[in-house]
């Protein structure tokens, strides 16, 4: 009968191995148990694609079915396919029988084999490959470089089917039989070989999970940067397998390998010659160090099986290499060649390919300088990286519930390093959350760890408004982490920088509020239709780009040229002469300090805001407090990571001490701007004048000289200004800066007084005092409330102001940035906790001032009723000014007896507690949290008509 089956080497081995009876039975139990379960459950048999017939339900024995079988087998003359089940390819090309696969068979969420070859194949040479529609192809048709979406991927959990491992190709899977396959061992060996696959087939074989990762893995996040040599891959090119194989060190062992002494240094490997199109043979090939290939510990294995079935054409049938812990590119496919040499292969791709260079050498100067062959630079063991699966990007959370909500993703490290954390940062990487770890292997007999790990971490939905971004990083046994920051190289390589999303505000269809998450740099757009933040961030590079190209947008505004009697000057060239960045002194950037030239520095180099003041969300006063000056320690203290990456577009030259005579400007700078008037004294003609406290221009140094606590956490504390006659200085509406050295760090935070310029001599700031670990998001506390709860009497904190961009001028009149006066009717303001400070001096001003008529209506959010300030207060004012003051307070945890609003604030509540947005002379003013306006005030007001400039932030 075997001989009516072609290539059905299972029958051949049962034919020959006949006697004695007991060994065929036990071949039969563990070669056919399954089969002939199926054939009882179904009254078929399963066998390479031929649907055989049923055999009759009274067979009872294994022994009798298969001779039933064979009886059909040796009478059949056409075949139908089986319904559902997938032949592997392997078998097709001659590999030894396994069983097809069905959906409902146990292994098939282990493989998913695909069923035909996909169209997107079709008229190329891959067109005879099964392949997976879900892939995403990252070079066109062909040849196929792919990776899975990152759902997918994350779906099947721990062990990735091959039919959506990521594949690099660099030509078309080569079209081998198992019978015709050889692979040859030679070089520095006493017994060169030349082993068939069966030979391969009889050596001891291991089987283990492994991680495999494509060095490109998050290359794209890099080309947003700057087009490396490489093409884009996501955070998809890693997977995992079990792979079954011969461990290499034995078959270097078989071939009598030479050693060390002998010459013996490295382990070359190459794949078929003519396959591509580079080198001197068309090969793909690499190396190993002897000791590597060796070693026990590091589990290196020519592989023939994944997930325990035969490889796949584009995973290498009929054989590959599998180096645990290595990059991708070190693990050829389709071997045909090992080869025990004194030096490192010589191979195109081995010196062309999978090198991370210094971020300065461009492809140019890699070529120019040989980086291709210095040996530093060539990466073989994996570094430590991570990556966000879940929030997707894209995807939206909805704010209608304070639900729990499960964050996930993947880790890895090389070199057999444990990975032993996984953390997530919701505020710019000052505390970090632990999340919990999934881990799936067992380190081997060494002690090494081969594949990823799974983290997850719950949060509560509520807790991501307050969060900008969402940061991830990983650590390993050998206390390796992730860079905050993404550094560019050459070929893209390695890129391991935090994991980072980008939380945005969202509306929902039926009006609920949400968050939406940016990945940095997914190849494919969201369900929404938004790319990456990175490639948001390249495409305003590549429009600000064009703009110095002179393509019709003006770039920013030259340094002013010289006038009339103008002293200092700016700088053209650098000190020396040469090109490069302009060069300014201190004096120089001094000069520019007004709103015509606002100039400022930070760490080093000199930027001019002069085109930014009237964007700058804070007001240009935020910026022009700082004109002239150095602002690192005010930038630091209050910008986001997003904010320093703008700096660039404003970067005009660099800071020196000094500059040589000859270095003498080409254009002078603009006339300097009156110096800001000093503090009056308090003694002398000039005391007559009022005597105002602060200096826009200049830190004051004021002492506490009393504290008053209100509750558990809550304190005004007054500061004494320089002499009872003394007012602050403080414009209805502004605020001040506060700044403190804390642990070396100087902090710098804005508040608005509760005390006015009618009250002299002192200013008082009404400060909620967050302690350390009262707030699970906030475990630090905060800095500045705290370091005030640490004050003495006596003891002094450095004050700066005024700024802000608006001013109540009375009766109903204000102005923003400075600009012309407008007229308000009806002013609404939402306050959240302290937020209410900046409210409360407008409301108050414009009902003690007889002539004001501005109705007025307040809506103050907090979390309890113990939390609400300035309690009394407002009470009062409301119950004096029926007629012209609404208030209404709502609270998340509100008392039995509690009257007023519950829970957060809501677009209805705005609608009944507010004014409608019936013109252009009501206004909406708002302070609090910055989730509170971001993702409630500002979508609720422009749902109910507000126009963006009769919208107003503290």
């Amino acid at each position: 009968h075997t001989s009516s089956i072609n290539n059905c080497s299972v029958f051949q081995y049962a034919y020959v191995h006949v006697t004695p009876v007991q060994s065929f039975v036990v071949l039969l139990q563990s070669r056919f148990a399954e089969s002939y379960s199926s054939y009882r459950n179904r009254n078929r048999f399963v066998f390479s694609s031929a649907f055989l017939g049923p055999v009759s339900r009274a067979s009872s024995s294994p022994v009798t079915y298969l001779f039933q079988y064979l009886s059909i087998i040796s009478n059949m003359t056409a075949s139908e396919p089986i319904s559902g089940a997938i032949i592997s390819q392997a078998v097709e090309h001659g590999a030894p029988y396994e069983p097809p696969l069905t959906p409902d068979h146990p292994e098939w969420q282990l493989h998913v084999p695909a069923a035909q070859v996909d169209k997107k194949d079709q008229n190329t040479p891959d067109s005879w490959v099964r392949r997976d529609p879900r892939i995403i192809r990252l070079t066109g048709r062909h040849p196929l470089n792919c990776e899975p979406p990152i759902d997918v991927l994350m779906k099947y959990g721990f062990i990735t089917p091959p039919a959506v491992h990521f594949v690099r190709n660099h030509g078309p899977p080569p079209r081998i039989t198992w019978g015709e396959h050889r692979v040859e061992i030679k070089g520095l060996v006493d017994k060169p070989l030349v082993l068939t696959m069966d030979d391969i087939l009889s050596l001891p074989s291991v089987t283990f999970p492994c991680t495999l990762v494509c060095a490109g893995n998050r290359r794209k996040e890099e080309n947003m940067i700057k087009k490396s040599i490489g093409f884009n891959w996501g955070c998809g090119a890693v997977s995992t397998s079990y792979w079954t194989g011969v461990r290499l060190r034995d078959v270097l062992l078989l071939a009598g390998v030479k050693t060390p002494e002998q010459g013996a240094n490295y382990v070359r490997f190459r794949g078929p010659k003519g396959e591509l199109p580079r080198g001197e043979d068309g090969s793909y090939g690499t190396s190993v160090t002897y000791g590597k290939a060796m070693d026990p510990a590091s589990d290196v294995i020519l592989a023939y099986k994944q997930n325990h079935r035969w490889l796949t054409p584009d995973h290498g049938f009929p054989v590959r290499v599998i180096i645990p812990g290595y990059i991708g590119g070190r693990m050829i496919k389709w071997l045909e060649e090992i080869e025990v040499a004194e030096t490192e292969s010589q191979n195109f791709y081995h010196f062309m390919d999978n090198r991370v260079m210094p971020s300065h050498v461009d492809e140019a100067l890699a070529t120019a300088e040989g980086w291709w062959y210095k040996p530093d630079f060539m990466i073989t063991d994996l570094n430590i990286n991570s990556a966000v699966a879940r929030p997707s990007h894209d995807e939206v959370v909805r704010l209608d519930a304070n639900r729990p909500y499960t964050m996930s993703g993947y880790a890895y490290a090389g070199a057999g390093r444990k990975i032993i954390r996984c953390e997530v940062s919701l505020d710019d990487g000052k505390t970090w959350r632990l999340g919990d770890i999934q881990r799936f292997e067992k380190p081997n007999a060494y002690g090494k760890y081969w594949c990823w790990v799974h983290w997850t971490l719950d949060v509560m939905t509520f807790e991501l408004m307050s969060a900008k971004e969402v940061l991830l990083r990983a650590w390993d046994e050998s206390m390796n982490t992730q860079p905050a920051v993404i550094t560019w190289n050459l070929m893209g390589m390695l890129n391991n920088c935090y994991f980072r999303i980008k939380i945005h505000p969202h509306v929902c269809a039926d009006g609920v509020l949400g968050l939406r998450f940016q990945h940095p740099a997914p190849l494919e757009q969201g369900e929404l239709g938004n790319v990456g933040w990175r490639e948001e961030e390249a495409l305003v590079a590549q429009a600000l780009a064009a703009v110095k190209e002179g393509s019709g947008v003006p770039a920013p505004p030259p340094p002013p040229q010289p006038t009339a009697g103008a002293g200092a000057a700016a700088s053209a060239p650098a000190a020396n002469g040469t090109a490069g960045p302009r060069q300014y002194t201190m004096e120089e950037v001094a000069q520019h300090n007004t709103e015509e030239s606002c100039w400022f520095v930070h760490d080093g180099k000199v930027y001019d805001a002069t085109p930014y003041l009237e964007e700058h969300p804070g007001g240009s006063e935020s910026i022009l407090i700082v004109a002239g000056a150095d602002a690192t320690d005010e930038f630091n203290s209050i910008h986001s990571t997003k904010a320093k990456s703008m700096l660039a577009q404003y970067y005009i030259g660099e800071l020196v001490a000094s500059k040589s005579a000859d270095a003498t400007p080409a254009a002078a700078a603009a006339p300097a701007a009156p110096e800001p008037q000093p503090v009056a004294s308090t003694s002398g003609p000039a005391a007559a004048a009022p005597l105002v406290a602060l200096n826009p221009r200049a830190k004051v140094s004021l002492p506490l000289i009393d504290r008053i606590e209100l509750n558990r956490n809550t304190r005004i504390f007054r500061f004494g200004l320089p002499s009872p006659e003394h007012r602050v200085g403080l414009p209805v509406g502004k605020h001040v800066f506060v700044y403190a050295n804390i642990g070396g760090e100087t902090v710098m935070r804005a508040y608005t007084p509760v005390s006015g310029d009618q009250e002299l001599g002192r200013l008082d700031l009404l400060i909620k005092v967050y302690f350390a670990n009262e707030h699970p998001a906030f475990p630090a506390g905060g800095k500045m409330s705290q370091h005030m709860e640490s004050l003495r009497i006596g003891d002094c904190l450095d004050f700066k102001g005024p700024l802000g961009h608006f001013v109540f001028e009375g009766a109903g009149c204000y102005t923003l940035n400075g600009k012309n006066p407008k007229q308000a009717t009806h002013m609404s303001f939402i306050a959240g906790g302290t937020g209410i400070t900046p409210c409360y001096a407008v409301i108050r001003a414009a009902l003690a001032d007889p002539r004001d008529t501005t109705q007025l209506s307040l809506v103050y959010a907090n979390n309890t009723e113990q939390d609400i300030l300035l309690r009394e207060e407002l009470d009062e004012l409301a119950n004096n000014n029926p007629d012209r003051f609404h208030l209404w307070y709502t609270v998340v945890e509100p008392t039995p007896e509690w009257k007023y609003g519950t829970g957060r604030v809501t677009q209805d509540m705005f609608r009944e507690h507010l004014f409608a947005a019936a013109g252009s002379e009501r206004l909406a003013l708002m302070c609090g949290p910055p989730p509170m306006i971001e993702y409630a005030c500002l979508p609720f007001l422009k749902a109910m008509g507000y126009e963006k400039e009769q919208m107003v932030q503290f």
